[in-house]
């Protein structure tokens, strides 16, 4: 089972991640966006861990949800709407209980995904975070072995997912108005999403969570 202390922990994972990754990020974005993915992630994260200390909520789904309202007001342009919607509707789609079972979670994290697409309107191959966010999911999802396990296959298919960017061209988002010379270039957006997925597969590991 999952509490409320394994949700924030991956959430500081993933905020040590990003802040450790910020720079390749912004440079990422540096090619085919504004430049400020990784910093204005930094901020984002670190103010989710900050809000997170302070408050303590009791419950998964309650982390999730004010990490999300956290992201939504303190990042700067599309990153903070998806990533915070990505959060929230996850949060919200887990309920008020307690604790939540691996396969509960992996169907609200599917909810939050679905949700991130829908606001976005984007799918799987628009060269966005869905390209990493999709596959992580449904290894999720799929997967009977063990939740560490289970996790670390979701890591594998979001850092494939991401890297499979490189020779899509952008439909979708600022990249999309450079067309073909988009083309060559790793989606930050994806990238991002596979450091939080892989945040995850490290908070499952150091827990030793089986499900």
């Amino acid at each position: 089972m999952l509490d409320a202390d394994f949700f924030r922990r991956w959430l500081t994972t993933a905020a040590v991640s990003v802040d450790r990754s910020a720079d390749r990020l912004t440079e990422l974005d540096a090619a085919i966006g504004d430049a400020d993915h990784g910093s204005n992630l930094q901020r984002g994260f670190a103010a989710v861990t900050a809000v997170l200390e302070k408050e303590s909520p009791g419950t998964p789904g309650a982390v999730l949800i004010l990490a999300g309202r956290q992201l939504i007001s303190t990042v700067g342009g599309a990153s903070g709407p998806l990533y915070g919607t990505l959060l929230r509707r996850t949060g919200k789609a887990l309920g008020e209980d307690g604790e939540v079972t691996p396969e509960t979670f992996a169907e609200a994290l599917r909810a939050g995904v679905t949700a991130v697409a829908q606001l976005g309107g984007a799918a799987a191959g628009d060269k966005t975070m869905l390209d990493a966010l999709e596959p992580a999911v449904e290894a999720l999802g799929s997967a009977t072995a063990p939740f560490a396990a289970a996790c670390e296959a979701a890591r594998e298919a979001a850092e494939r997912g991401a890297l499979a960017t490189v020779p899509l061209q952008a439909r979708k988002g600022r990249a999309s108005y450079l067309g073909e010379r988009s083309i060559g270039h790793q989606d930050p957006g994806a990238t991002s999403s596979a450091l939080l997925i892989a945040a995850l597969a490290e908070t499952a590991a150091a827990a030793g969570t089986a499900g």
